[in-house]
């Protein structure tokens, strides 16, 4: 399997790029790897990229996106930060891959069991990590499922996936919110956002349903307005 071209790039649609994804975790969860000569995309890169994708995930090491979705050289920009939280920084890079280089589709990819989202369940001071994970609290007081106070930390299991769930879906409105340029390209079905969950455990991505911003005749113009009340 060669790497995309700029050709290959330009043909896709966001929804087209989601299937891709979709059927390379089918692939990944049954251990049917696409072959691929690694040296050979190497050379196909050589002289430039056209990443169909971009996947904001967390810097977990069970999580490598390339992996989970059986991707190769040059198929996916990858952004990796504890939480896959949204600050400016990883905004830019999204711009920057969507509007310069041409992907197709932003993926918010969260993960069950992450230690960031437990760290911002208990509260947790540490360096820098206190600011990182201060960014994780509105998808912790947003969490309404869970009442009593002695539930609400890390041991619960529910409480650290629901909050995780919040977590990509509040991100995936927070890039549509702060990024007018990935907010035109949305609404013009230059490319689509949406937000998915892996799990650790089975290796599957669940892509959320509510949170699929894809402006193509399977899903004919949402009100970007209608999005932020």
């Amino acid at each position: 399997m060669r790497a995309h071209s700029k050709e290959t790039q330009a043909s896709l649609t966001p929804r087209m790029a989601m299937e891709i994804l979709k059927e390379g975790n089918e692939r990944f969860i049954n251990n049917l790897k696409a072959q691929r000569n690694l040296l050979e995309q190497v050379n196909d890169t050589r002289e430039g990229q056209w990443p169909f994708a971009t996947i904001l995930s967390c810097i977990d090491s069970r999580t490598s996106a390339e992996l989970i979705f059986d991707q190769g050289l040059g198929d996916v920009f990858s952004i990796r930060i504890a939480g896959n939280i949204v600050n400016t920084d990883i905004l830019g890079s999204m711009e920057f891959a969507c509007k310069v280089a041409g992907s197709k589709l932003i993926v918010v990819l969260g993960h069950t069991k992450c230690g960031a989202i437990k760290g911002a369940c208990d509260h947790v001071e540490m360096g820098n990590l206190t600011e990182l994970l201060s960014k994780l609290q509105p998808a912790v007081y947003s969490e309404s499922e869970t009442i009593a106070a002695d539930k609400r930390n890390s041991k619960n299991g529910i409480f650290v996936e629901n909050v995780a769930t919040l977590n990509v879906k509040r991100s995936v409105k927070s890039i549509i919110e702060r990024s007018y340029i990935l907010e035109e390209m949305l609404d013009n079905g230059e490319i689509g956002i949406v937000g998915a969950m892996y799990n650790i455990e089975t290796g599957k991505v669940e892509f959320y349903e509510d949170v699929s911003y894809i402006n193509d005749e399977k899903n004919p113009a949402f009100s970007l307005v209608e999005l932020r009340h």
